[in-house]
């Protein structure tokens, strides 16, 4: 089990050293598009019949990305790359939390740094597109996501964290990686 946990710190510290030079992103320039917070796509994304994401990311070492900022080994980690407290440091944040460093007018009141690396993280902002109405629309390939922030995901998206330049960093496999977190939605 210890020897898991180290493996989920290193594998969510990835960001370490890449999050010094990255920008905080807002996808395709949506600035409309605003953060609502992991428990506005728990609503749609939490049951079977829909694909169960939310219960699929819950697991994942990404819903734990801001904790492990606060054990003992980030905090060393931190100490040995001059970052004082890895749980407020934005070299840290920028890839262990949602929407770190984009202006405030942005998010929602339900969105948390406890929740870690959720599904906005990934594919943008969803306000626009999170309406039942546009999401089948876009699943059904009769809308364009990215017009209501729907971020494509891809390699560069996890790549903007998951890269040589985090001092935990280990060799990423995108494909290897993707299994681990595949949270698609059910054809019907």
């Amino acid at each position: 089990m210890k020897k898991l946990y180290t493996l989920l710190l290193l594998s969510t510290l990835v960001c370490f050293v890449a999050a010094m030079t990255r920008p905080a992103p807002h996808p395709q320039g949506k600035v409309d598009a605003k953060y609502g917070g992991v428990k506005t796509c728990k609503t749609c994304h939490l049951s079977a019949k829909s694909g169960a994401q939310f219960k699929i990311w819950k697991k994942s070492p990404h819903a734990n990305a801001y904790a492990t900022l606060q054990t003992d080994d980030a905090k060393k980690i931190g100490k040995e790359n001059g970052v004082d407290d890895p749980a407020t440091s934005g070299k840290c944040l920028q890839c262990h939390v949602v929407a770190y460093g984009v202006d405030a007018s942005l998010k929602g009141p339900k969105l948390k740094l406890e929740e870690g690396v959720s599904c906005e993280a990934c594919h943008g902002p969803g306000s626009l597109y999170k309406k039942k109405k546009i999401m089948k629309g876009i699943t059904a390939g009769e809308i364009d996501g990215a017009k209501y922030g729907l971020v494509k995901v891809g390699e560069e998206t996890c790549a903007k964290c998951h890269n040589k330049k985090s001092p935990t960093f280990k060799a990423f496999d995108y494909k290897k990686q993707l299994a681990k977190i595949a949270h698609p939605i059910p054809k019907k």
